[in-house]
């Protein structure tokens, strides 16, 4: 529906979530409009087991999603409470690791 681009821009998106029928699957840009994620949030819900992926692609192969279960993952709470605590913890281990990283690198500077 993005025509292959990566990041969709807010026409782009509107007219998805304006669509009267979704396709059958998704790619991650789509993906990540409907459930209110930034395109980045996807790969760490996948690995989390809260997105599966249609087929079994290959680690660096573009991912697609049935659209029935994203759209069914958008309208449960209790998915979107979970997803989000996933996302939280995910981002604030990276960035703790980062900051870990930086403070290894400064005491080897000085």
């Amino acid at each position: 529906m993005f025509a292959g681009r990566k990041v969709p821009n807010l026409h782009d998106a509107l007219a998805l979530l304006n669509c009267r029928r979704l396709p059958g699957r998704l790619n991650t840009a789509e993906t990540a409009v409907l459930l209110g994620f930034q395109e980045h949030d996807i790969p760490a819900l996948v690995a989390a087991k809260l997105l599966t992926p249609l087929g079994k692609p290959a680690a660096n192969s573009p991912k697609y999603f049935a659209s029935v279960d994203v759209v069914n993952a958008a309208q449960d709470r209790n998915w979107l409470s979970q997803a989000t605590r996933t996302l939280a913890r995910h981002w604030s281990d990276k960035n703790s690791r980062k900051k870990t990283a930086l403070v290894g690198q400064e005491s080897l500077i000085a």
